[in-house]
């Protein structure tokens, strides 16, 4: 009997996680297969790329996650400095999980929530730069200046504070591993979803 409730249970997992809402038709699933294409294409761009802060902060995904990033740094404010310059980098991977939570849990569209996990993936690589500028204060931050020049840096006082500004550099590139395969499995899992709904 447990065997059975616990095949059930995984089963409607499965469901949750690879089954799309309604039929989408082909249109619909040729559209979103074109969409999974194109953004492995860019994510091959980005890892290709590396670490290379030009070619981040030059993307158009920096510019979708830059308001969040302030608007994170403003909301918790009142919570004191810390929290308020980690609101920064919280907010800017909070919101693409938040939007994947929704889509997944309450839209049940575990297509548009795989979308949302390469955003947050992007978006970890967005900052890994900014991690290991931390002691270098070379990055132009939002005013122009780099962090030399101005203070301001969020990753040169949280990782201070945390008593890790040495290890700037490795939390950068692990930043950047984790966004990458948060991309790349982003990926896969968008293409099930398609896969399944094609099979069905």
């Amino acid at each position: 009997m447990r065997g059975r409730e616990t095949w059930r249970d995984e089963a409607g997992w499965r469901e949750l996680l690879l089954q799309l809402p309604h039929d989408a038709g082909p249109a619909g699933l040729a559209a979103r297969t074109v969409l999974v294409a194109l953004l492995a294409l860019w994510t091959l761009g980005f890892l290709r790329h590396g670490m290379e802060a030009r070619h981040l902060m030059d993307s158009f995904m920096h510019l979708v996650n830059l308001p969040f990033h302030e608007a994170g740094h403003v909301l918790l404010s009142p919570f004191g400095r810390f929290l308020s310059v980690l609101g920064g980098s919280l907010f800017q991977l909070a919101i693409p999980l938040l939007c994947g939570g929704v889509f997944l849990l309450k839209n049940r569209d575990p297509f548009a929530a795989s979308i949302t996990l390469w955003w947050a993936g992007q978006s970890l690589l967005d900052l890994a730069p900014y991690i290991a500028d931390a002691r270098a204060l070379q990055l132009p931050l939002l005013g122009g200046h780099t962090g030399a020049e101005v203070e301001g840096h969020d990753w040169e006082y949280l990782l201070g504070a945390l008593g890790l500004l040495n290890q700037d550099v490795t939390l950068g590139r692990l930043s950047f591993a984790v966004g990458a395969l948060a991309m790349l499995a982003a990926l896969g899992w968008g293409g099930a979803v398609l896969w399944k709904a094609r099979r069905s």
